[in-house]
């Protein structure tokens, strides 16, 4: 009967494998919002990515000159995260 005992019984129980998919893979919904945010209106979705820092005050250059440049600078700032 001893040898119907499997290896887990024994306590060489196989370590269980985390998620296998990395957790930046997909963009979170909060980044979905905040790039619908960064088409409307593209400094405030720089603002919620990033607060009022670097990216805030070079998004608020493009975004009077030219509304595309602007967006443009918002959503690469928000996907490169």
């Amino acid at each position: 009967m001893m040898g119907c005992l499997s290896n887990r019984s024994r306590g060489a129980a196989k370590p269980r494998r985390r998620n296998a998919i990395p957790s930046h893979r997909g963009a979170p919904p909060l980044d979905l919002l905040r790039i619908i945010i960064a088409i409307i209106l593209p400094p405030p979705g720089v603002f919620l990515q990033e607060g009022i820092g670097k990216h805030f005050w070079i998004n608020i250059l493009p975004t009077p000159l030219g509304y595309i440049p602007g967006i443009i600078h918002a959503v690469w700032t928000i996907a490169k995260r």
